[in-house]
């Protein structure tokens, strides 16, 4: 299966939406209790992509990958965010990257980061319960520096940071 990795347009957003709420219901319903994919859930997603691609703010960085005239993945950088009380351990955060399990095995996460990262160093939060994710990262140079968190909206998943 082929694909082509582009930055979106805000015509874009709906469907980057969609497919954000997609991706983590295949990655996370087992984790997630069902009420979390409410339709306010899915407004925000379509109420977020919609700011982020319409207010473009420096040092941020989407690609999406699409195959067949449909978008199937994509990723999301931008400045490192931090903890109260500290620094952030990278200038740069890989906010979210996310392929459609159909589309799992096809390159297009490598092809997502290396357009939208490259080699540089950055930070990110993977799911500690998301194996697949977790080797992904470790395989481009990523490791686990001890700090986790638990978001109170999905108490049953633990973030683990991951630098390089």
């Amino acid at each position: 299966m082929t694909f082509a990795v582009r930055p979106p347009c805000i015509a874009d957003a709906p469907e980057i939406a969609e497919l954000h709420v997609s991706t983590w219901r295949e990655a996370y319903s087992h984790l997630l209790p069902d009420t979390f994919f409410s339709e306010e859930y899915v407004a925000g997603r379509h109420k977020m992509w919609e700011h982020v691609l319409s207010h473009p703010t420096d040092g941020v960085v989407v690609r999406v990958a699409e195959s067949e005239g449909k978008i199937i993945g994509f990723a999301w950088v931008g400045p490192g965010t931090r903890r109260e009380g500290e620094e952030p351990p990278r200038v740069r955060q890989l906010y979210a990257i996310y392929v459609a399990a159909t589309h799992y095995g096809s390159g297009a996460a490598q092809a997502l980061l290396d357009q939208a990262l490259g080699d540089s160093g950055a930070m990110l939060w993977v799911a500690k319960e998301n194996p697949r994710a977790t080797a992904f990262y470790l395989r481009n140079g990523f490791h686990f520096d001890g700090t986790e968190q638990i978001d109170s909206s999905a108490p049953a998943m633990t973030a683990a940071r991951m630098v390089r």
